[in-house]
């Protein structure tokens, strides 16, 4: 995976509810901030904390990719920073939520030719 390929698999696990894909995106050492505020600390927290999500707010829920940008900070560090609409959450009672901007920020480390997150945050955003 690349850089580049990075949102487009994020997006893709989200899409198949995959907490397990998404877990495996971060480094052993990676560090995760939900979009409910959840922060997990390792890869095997990333999984219980999305598969907690998936089967509540995001249960039904798709990410529809807006403008994204990547910038190379080093050649073995590049920031990824993707814009998403959210639709399909749902709330406590199971009704439907307004859509919403959310924006995914990646730092990522290559080593041995995979490119890992060590800091994933996924934000709503105005």
């Amino acid at each position: 995976m690349t850089p580049e390929e990075f949102a487009r698999r994020f997006a893709a696990a989200f899409a198949q509810q995959d907490a397990t894909a998404i877990a495996a995106l971060l480094a052993a050492e990676g560090v995760f901030l939900t979009l409910t505020g959840i922060t997990a600390e390792t890869r095997e927290d990333v999984r219980h904390a999305m598969a907690q999500e998936f089967t509540g707010i995001f249960a039904q829920s798709r990410l529809v990719t807006g403008k994204g940008v990547v910038q190379s900070l080093c050649p073995d560090t590049a920031l990824v920073a993707q814009r998403y609409v959210v639709t399909g959450a749902l709330d406590d009672c199971g009704a439907d939520l307004p859509r919403f901007a959310a924006l995914l920020v990646a730092v990522l480390r290559r080593q041995d030719e995979a490119w890992q997150a060590i800091s994933l945050t996924f934000n709503a955003v105005a």
